[in-house]
């Protein structure tokens, strides 16, 4: 009985470890895409560095953060364009507004979950 105790007692392997400076480094992709509203150009550096790094975090918690910024920078582009397309009938504030709140909501969960040190999504 007491080997299944020691057993139950050792630490579970939850996959890769990940080092501070990649764990940082999502961090600052983070504060460039949340730069984005005072500098354009931050989120254009925050996406180079994910295609550059990406292979660093592959297999890692870091990975489902690094896709996540990665769909917020270019589904927020896409929205952006629309926006600008469709300004002249209106509509294209309210698509505008709307990407606004959701790129917030994507910059603040993500930050979230890295600061708890969780990947952007559960796994099965």
């Amino acid at each position: 009985m007491s080997d299944e105790f020691a057993k139950a007692a050792e630490p579970v392997e939850a996959g890769p470890t990940v080092s501070d400076s990649e764990k940082t480094l999502t961090m600052v992709v983070y504060g460039l895409q949340a730069a984005a509203f005072l500098f354009v150009i931050t989120p254009l550096i925050g996406i180079i560095i994910n295609y550059v790094k990406r292979d660093d975090v592959r297999g890692t918690w870091l990975e489902s953060h690094f896709r996540w910024q990665m769909r917020t920078f270019w589904y927020g582009l896409l929205w952006s364009i629309i926006g600008i397309i469709t300004t002249f009938i209106i509509i294209g504030y309210v698509v505008w507004l709307a990407n606004i709140v959701w790129i917030i909501y994507r910059i603040a969960k993500g930050w979230i979950r890295l600061a708890e040190n969780k990947p952007m999504y559960s796994e099965p």
